[in-house]
């Protein structure tokens, strides 16, 4: 392959996850993307009671069961001569630490956001997770189907509970049952809202030039009137567009529109994609990857095991950060300072899969575990020793106490607890002389532990006993600082050990921590532990 047929295959990727709050409509918004591209023939809404269609990107059978997103999902399809690959991340309030990392392996974020209720509280913790990294933020502002805030008020929510200016690419003509349609900025149009066949299949927009003197008579003299006044406003006293500040994080692109009737979804889609970026360069040991690089790497940011429940398999999801991938190809895994052999690498529409032969930078492809990969490990071809810059271990913020009902299911129940922990989705912790059968689970919101119960009894075949504690913090000991043989706790403190035996402490109070100290002198107590190990 030429150097400018490469070149041109990475610029073409875009690679970004969806991050809203509960229900504000990120699941739909993302079936509409993959009914543009042609991934898929019809949507199925997941708040559909007369129907037993589930979203497309929420494969786990709780999923389905309950209407909501708990896993991320990894979607890829291409549209208009772009190759998009689309993380989708759970909004729930109890979403894992899945979520987090998810949000490391993309370049930009589509942040999803009510107009009924602005700003909420999990979109508030995913835009700083996106904000610590740089990753341009793009908005819709969804539902104007139904009543809302008033639009300016929502641009100004933007700025009071992120600290990021927005900068409208178009604009709402009335809300709810009054709403007509949008004013696209750029190419000066109106595109009338219809509804059609509530969003099922794709529909084609009715554009009218602003100057055209039957738009008054379609939106009414009021709207009519009011939207001059609005465009006027916009275009002196609002945000100008400035694509260095959007790529840089510092001004986010705000657009209109209802995901559930699709309205306002292939414009915001198209411009995405001319205005997004492409696969930026990464951090690593030894400087900067150049995502045009010759030198294929990537890293490890997911592990999901039992998605094909057939076949009890297990999937690494790596995210490729230069050079080419090419079936069959054999790797430097360099965590384990060995030779692999990639060879039967798929792709994913949830969890549906096919084979894929290439695969370029910002691409995701799912790589079949026997129980080699750990989340962060790095792959590459060249013996450089490459390392990519440490995925975080986010602190748990609920605590369970959990054994197996049934002792002879022992084994499966170490099993299971194995694997979901490498996932990622929860962290196993062991009091000292305790049995094995007998542990603490720590996750980042309290629904992995239904998620955790589902899974054990139906992947596997294992009940178990729970019993919740009342501690809500965690610190990991710096062995280096301290004889943990004379470490003193607290009333409310717990001590226990990772599955690496590193000592951490269980505090149900903040002010005990302080007390701690105190009561060690020279002890160091981490926050987050540094890396997986």
């Amino acid at each position: 392959m030429s150097k400018q047929l490469f070149k041109n295959e990475i610029e073409k990727r875009r690679t970004f996850a969806i991050i809203s709050h509960p229900d504000a409509g990120k699941t739909t918004l993302t079936e509409k993307f993959l009914l543009y591209g042609g991934a898929i023939r019809e949507a199925g809404s997941v708040k559909s009671r007369r129907s037993n269609k589930h979203a497309v990107s929420d494969w786990m059978e709780i999923e389905k069961q309950r209407g909501i997103s708990v896993t991320s999902s990894v979607l890829q399809f291409n549209y208009d001569g772009y190759c998009i690959n689309i993380l989708d991340t759970p909004g729930h309030q109890d979403f894992s630490e899945d979520t987090y990392r998810t949000l490391i392996a993309a370049d930009n974020a589509v942040m999803v956001i009510d107009c009924a209720k602005g700003v909420e509280t999990q979109t508030k913790k995913l835009f700083k997770v996106c904000q610590l990294r740089n990753i341009p933020i793009f908005t819709f502002i969804n539902k104007l189907d139904r009543e809302g805030q008033d639009p300016y008020e929502l641009l100004e929510d933007l700025e009071n509970a992120l600290g990021i200016r927005g900068c409208p690419m178009n604009w709402p003509i009335g809300m709810g049952k009054e709403f007509k349609g949008v004013y696209n900025r750029e190419h000066k149009v109106v595109q009338l809202f219809r509804a059609g066949n509530h969003g099922q299949s794709k529909t084609d927009d009715l554009i009218i030039d602003i100057e055209d003197e039957s738009i008054k008579d379609i939106i009414g003299s009021h709207l009519y009137e009011q939207l001059l006044d609005d465009i006027l406003l916009l275009d002196e006293a609002g945000d100008p567009y400035d694509h260095e500040k959007v790529l840089n994080g510092g001004l986010t692109p705000v657009f209109f529109g209802s995901a559930l009737t699709n309205f306002g979804v292939e414009p915001f889609l198209e411009d995405f994609l001319k205005i997004s970026t492409l696969p930026k360069p990464r951090k690593s040991n030894n400087g900067s990857i150049d995502p045009l690089g010759n030198n294929f790497s990537g890293f490890i940011f997911k592990i999901q095991a039992n998605m094909n429940p057939n076949h009890r398999d297990r999937i690494a999801f790596l995210r490729i950060c230069s050079g080419k991938f090419e079936k069959g190809m054999m790797v430097n895994h360099v965590q384990k300072g060995k030779k692999i052999k990639l060879a039967q690498p798929t792709t994913f529409m949830a969890q549906d899969r096919s084979f894929v032969d290439v695969a370029y930078s910002g691409d995701i492809i799912g790589l079949h575990d026997p129980g080699i990969y750990k989340i962060g490990d790095t792959l590459c071809v060249d013996n450089s020793g490459l390392l990519f810059a440490d995925i975080p271990q986010f602190a748990p913020e609920a605590f369970m106490r959990i054994s197996t009902v049934n002792a002879m299911k022992r084994k499966q129940f170490l099993k299971g607890l194995k694997q979901l922990s490498e996932e990622g989705s929860i962290q196993v912790f062991k009091r000292p002389f305790t049995g094995s059968e007998d542990v603490i689970i720590g996750v980042v919101g309290a629904l992995q532990f239904e998620v955790l119960e589902y899974r054990l009894n139906n992947e596997y075949g294992v009940e178990i006993t729970k019993q919740q504690l009342p501690h809500k913090y965690i610190r990991w000991i710096d062995t280096e600082s301290i004889d943990i043989s004379n470490f003193k706790g607290t009333m409310d403190s717990l001590l226990i050990y990772t599955d690496k035996d590193a000592p951490v402490v269980l505090f149900q109070y903040e002010w005990s921590i302080r007390q701690t100290v105190d009561k060690n002198k020279g002890i160091i107590l981490k926050e987050t532990s540094s890396s997986f190990e």
